[in-house]
């Protein structure tokens, strides 16, 4: 016997009611398997990169301290790429001598100084070490170098060159890429800015 309904409600054979045990449209079935592997998967995401970035804060301290007791200038920061570490030219001390990609010895010194620090960075499997080189834009057409472009990415070569060398980084683990003038950090209109500007960025990716 069915009951009449109190006041207010509908019958429970009224097609508006959903019947317990009643099968769900075919298409609900696949969409509920993809929102739960799409939760899965962010899941996933999320712990992979809890998991890395104590080890990159942990990086970036070593590396600021490093700099700080070395005197090294330059600048250290947690981005969305990952661990950056800039080393800026002091003002009588350069990089490399004006128009050549070879390493003078305080830069040879100060990639010494944050080496440690670097091979603690890419420990992990799957991290990498990313070598930039930047220039100001002051133009250099010889016959080694025809712009600025190539010879930032020589100078980034060259230290890449130094730290598989001297420093043992696997060379499956490292690269070199040179932007020339086109990063700026400040406005090329002082002597100042363009010692800003000519720098070498490391870039510790730990993503791979």
């Amino acid at each position: 016997m069915i009951l009449k309904p109190p006041r207010g409600f509908i019958s429970e054979n009224d097609p508006r009611v959903s019947q317990v045990g009643h099968a769900a449209p075919p298409w609900l079935i696949n969409y509920a398997d993809l929102m739960t592997e799409l939760c899965a998967f962010f899941i996933m995401m999320y712990a992979i990169g809890a998991a890395a970035l104590p080890a990159t804060h942990k990086t970036s301290k070593q590396v600021t301290e490093t700099m700080k007791t070395a005197g090294i200038e330059g600048k250290v920061e947690v981005t969305k790429d990952g661990l950056k570490i800039s080393l800026q030219e002091q003002k009588t001390v350069p990089f490399f001598t004006s128009g050549s990609s070879e390493l003078q010895s305080v830069m040879k010194q100060y990639i010494d100084t944050i080496t440690p620090a670097l091979k603690s960075g890419i420990s992990n499997p799957k991290s990498v070490l990313i070598v930039e080189g930047h220039t100001d834009n002051v133009p250099i057409a010889t016959s080694q170098f025809a712009s600025n472009w190539e010879l930032s990415t020589a100078r980034a070569t060259n230290v890449v060159k130094y730290l598989v060398q001297r420093h043992g980084i696997p060379a499956d683990k490292i690269a070199a890429i040179g932007y020339g003038e086109h990063k700026p950090l400040r406005p090329n209109d002082t002597e100042d800015n363009k010692r800003l500007n000519r720098r070498v960025v490391f870039l510790i990716k730990s993503g791979g």
